[in-house]
């Protein structure tokens, strides 16, 4: 559900971002969009390889809370402008971005021009591994309780001396990103990505990307294959992290990955599955190496949903010496309100090699904007 501030002079807030954006005969051909997401739990946090069990009110259960604007101007000819200025905040302190630091537009800030021949888009937005991985696990973007978005993003341990380091490089966002993305042909689009590293003297740390998305009737596919070599500003530098013991995440300088989604929908249940191979190299030669299998279902039960997911990751490589994994599952009910609000609850079990299983548990409340 959104608030579509068009055709007539609005107030406040929406009457500055009209004259700022919209302003003159334009008011009558374009529009601005306020949205979002407030996501907040209770529950008791542990991941493998965490020291310790914390019990928490926390922000962004099943979805990380956002807030931003969304505008499109028919520039005429069958072309039309787009922008997205969208952010995090966390629900539980009310702080800026997902973390200390977070830059205030983290999710989305760039602007694109969309017409015939595709799309072009200029600016922060998602990395090309983010769609794939939200859209193919039964739990979403819930970087708390997805068990395919754990191992791709979240580390397990302190900072600076990490138990497990995600799978996949760079952000979930990437930054001085340029998208194009061509037309929908017979349900298949396919996106280029490109990032510049903007470090002078390097001008090949640079990241690459390809990802399609296939989707008609009740099947979903997509793939993706990228080349991460620069962190984004908030990394200090390393790609995939800055820990070096036990492990030496920060020697990574380069990954490459490949990555194919599937969803059916029997309507009964609708069925999910990915596969992942990465490949991380170190002053030129692989140094560590991820396999990455997740599966999932969510099955109607009354106003809801039953959701059940697993992701299994095994992790091979001179920086790690024997083969090492980690694998994760979780159970939910998300319980529909209305279209706008759900309530969850989910418990989920987590275990790395040589350390003990650990539960988490969580009863929140989501409402979209």
């Amino acid at each position: 559900m959104t608030d579509t501030i068009a055709s007539r002079p609005p107030r406040g807030l929406a009457l500055f971002l009209s004259g700022l954006l919209l302003a003159g005969p334009v008011l009558a051909q374009g529009s601005v969009t306020v949205m979002g997401g407030v996501d907040a739990f209770a529950g008791s946090l542990k991941n493998s390889g965490d020291a310790a069990r914390t019990t928490v009110v926390g922000s962004g259960g099943m979805t990380t809370s956002w807030f931003g604007f969304k505008g499109s101007e028919d520039l005429g000819g069958g072309v039309r402008a787009e922008f997205f200025l969208t952010g995090f905040f966390q629900t539980d302190t009310g702080a800026s971005g997902r973390f200390g630091g977070d830059n205030m537009f983290s999710r989305d800030a760039n602007v694109a021009l969309v017409g015939s021949m595709g799309r072009l888009q200029v600016g922060r937005a998602s990395a090309p591994s983010f769609l794939p991985n939200i859209l193919f696990n039964p739990f979403g973007d819930s970087f708390t309780f997805s068990p395919l978005v754990l191992h791709s993003y979240v580390p397990t341990g302190r900072f600076g001396a990490r138990t497990w380091a995600p799978t996949n490089a760079g952000d979930s966002g990437w930054s001085n990103h340029v998208v194009y993305t061509t037309p929908s042909w017979n349900g298949l689009r396919a996106s280029l990505h490109y990032q510049a590293g903007e470090k002078a003297g390097q001008s090949s740390k640079h990241n690459v990307a390809i990802s399609t998305l296939y989707s008609k009737d009740a099947l979903t596919l997509s793939a993706f294959a990228h080349r991460v070599r620069d962190s984004n500003p908030n990394q200090g530098g390393a790609i995939l992290d800055v820990t070096r013991a036990p492990v030496n995440y920060a020697a990574i300088d380069e990954q490459r990955a490949w990555f194919l989604g599937a969803t059916y929908d029997f309507r009964l249940l609708k069925l999910y599955g990915t596969w992942q191979r990465t490949f991380d190299d170190a002053a030129g030669s692989e140094a560590l190496g991820d396999r990455t299998a997740s599966a999932g279902v969510a099955v109607p039960a009354g106003p809801g949903a039953i959701l059940f997911g697993v992701a299994d990751t095994r992790r091979s490589g001179r920086l790690i010496g024997d083969t090492r994994s980690r694998r994760t599952a979780s159970l939910g009910y998300d319980y529909r309100l209305s279209k706008r609000t759900d309530l969850y609850t989910v418990a989920m079990g987590d275990r790395i090699t040589a350390l003990p299983t650990a539960m988490s548990y969580a009863l929140g409340i989501r409402h979209s904007f």
